[in-house]
C-alpha cells in the first residue's frame, strides 16, 4: 500500500505544503507575470474581471462577455494549484471572483475574513431549497450546483454484476484488494469533499479507519480524476470511486464500464462563486455571480460546458437526460469541512510515507 500511495500521492501532497504558485493549467489564458502585470493596469481593471476557476467550463468567457460586454481573464488550475495561488496572494490578491468545485476551502477564506459579505444576487431567489440551505449567512458565496465527487465505477469485463460494489463498504471486500483507485483529496478540487463525507459522517476517527482498511486493501491515489480514468482504460485497476463527468465519459466513450449509484448516495462537490473584497471591480462581479445562478446560463453549461454532468442549483435548469434521474447527492457540512481540512489532508499526506 505505501508503496503505491507514495508514487501517486507523495508528490503531489509536498507541492501542496509548500504553498507556491503554480502555473496554471487548462485555460490559464497568460504567464503568471505576465497576468499581473495586465491585472495591474487601469486599462485592464475597467475591461476585465479575473475569475479563478477549476480547469472546467472555458465556455463561460464568451457566455459572459456576449451577456454584458465585460471580458473574463480566466485562470483555471486544479484546486491545489487555486487555493495556493490564492493563499500566496493573500496580502496582493489579483482575482475578482473564484469558481471552483471547492465549498470548504471557500468557507475557509470566508472564515478569513477575504470575502465580500452581506450582499445577495437577485437570482438567488430562485435557487433550489438544497441550494439556499448551503449559502451562508453573511452571503459570502453562492452555488451554482453540485455534481458526485465520486460514484462506483467498474470494469465490467472484469467484473461480474453480481460481484460488483454496490455501495461504499463493499469497495473494502478482499475481491477487490488492489484494484480499486480514487484521486488524491489534496490535489484534485472534487476529492476533498468526496473523503470529507465520510470524515463528516463517521467522525475522525471512523473516517481514517474507513480508508486505512482501503490502503491496506492497496488502494490506488492518483493526481486527478483523469488519472483515474487512465488506470482504468489501462488495466491497473478495474474498480474506481470516480468524479461523475469523468465517469459519464468514460460510458460515452465506449468503455466497457458500469456505474454505480449508491443507494446511500454520493459525496457531492458542490461549486460554488465568491467575490474577493477588496475587488476594485465590485460591481462587475457581482453581475457575473448573478449571470451564473441563472437558470439559463446553467442549462447552458449543462448542454455546452466541460463539466456537463451535474445537479443545476437554479429551478428551471435540469441536468443531462442520461445522468440517473434517482442520483442521491449528499453534502458534507462546509464549515465541519473547512474546519478540519488541513487535518484530513494531512492524515493522507502521512500515509504517503508509511
Amino acid at each position: 500500500m505505501g508503496n503505491k500511495w507514495m508514487k501517486k500521492a507523495g508528490i503531489a501532497f509536498s507541492a501542496l505544503a509548500l504553498m507556491t504558485v503554480t502555473a496554471c493549467g487548462g485555460q490559464s489564458q497568460t504567464a503568471a507575470g505576465e497576468e499581473q502585470g495586465k491585472i495591474n493596469t487601469s486599462s485592464a481593471q475597467a475591461q476585465e474581471l479575473t475569475v479563478y476557476l477549476n480547469d472546467f467550463d472555458a465556455v463561460i468567457g464568451d457566455m459572459f462577455e456576449k451577456k454584458t460586454g465585460i471580458k473574463l481573464n480566466i485562470v483555471s488550475g486544479n484546486g491545489a494549484e487555486i487555493m495556493s495561488r490564492v493563499e500566496a496572494e493573500k496580502s496582493n490578491p489579483q482575482w475578482d471572483v473564484v469558481w471552483i468545485d471547492a465549498m470548504p476551502s471557500i468557507y475557509g477564506l470566508d472564515a478569513n475574513g477575504q470575502l465580500l459579505q452581506d450582499w445577495t444576487p437577485d437570482n438567488a431567489a430562485g435557487l433550489k431549497e438544497a441550494y439556499k440551505t448551503v449559502i451562508p449567512k453573511d452571503g459570502a458565496y453562492y452555488p451554482t450546483g453540485a455534481h458526485a465527487a465520486g460514484i462506483i465505477v467498474y470494469n465490467k469485463d472484469k467484473v461480474s454484476e453480481e460481484q460488483a460494489p454496490k455501495t461504499w463498504e463493499d469497495l473494502k471486500k478482499d475481491a477487490f484488494k488492489g484494484r480499486v483507485g480514487m484521486a488524491d483529496p489534496a490535489v484534485a478540487a472534487p476529492a476533498y469533499p468526496f473523503v470529507s463525507w465520510f470524515f463528516n459522517q463517521q467522525g475522525m476517527e471512523g473516517g481514517q479507519a474507513y480508508f486505512d482498511s482501503l490502503m491496506k486493501q492497496g488502494l490506488h491515489v492518483y493526481p486527478k480524476n483523469p488519472q483515474v480514468v487512465q488506470a482504468m482504460t489501462s488495466g491497473e485497476i478495474d474498480v474506481a470511486a470516480l468524479q461523475e463527468s469523468n465517469a459519464y465519459s468514460m460510458l460515452a466513450d465506449g468503455e466497457p464500464v458500469k456505474l454505480v449509484w449508491p443507494a446511500e448516495g454520493a459525496p457531492a462537490s458542490v461549486r460554488v462563486a465568491a467575490i474577493q473584497k477588496d475587488s476594485d471591480q465590485i460591481e462587475a462581479a457581482k453581475e457575473f455571480v448573478n449571470f451564473l445562478l441563472d437558470p439559463e446560463v446553467q442549462q447552458q453549461l449543462v448542454d455546452e460546458g466541460d463539466e456537463s454532468f451535474f445537479e443545476p442549483s437554479a429551478e428551471g435548469a435540469k441536468p443531462k437526460p442520461e445522468r440517473d434521474p434517482n442520483a442521491k447527492l449528499n453534502i458534507a457540512d462546509a464549515a465541519w469541512a473547512s474546519e478540519h481540512e488541513a487535518e484530513i489532508k494531512q492524515w493522507f499526506a502521512d500515509q504517503s510515507v508509511q
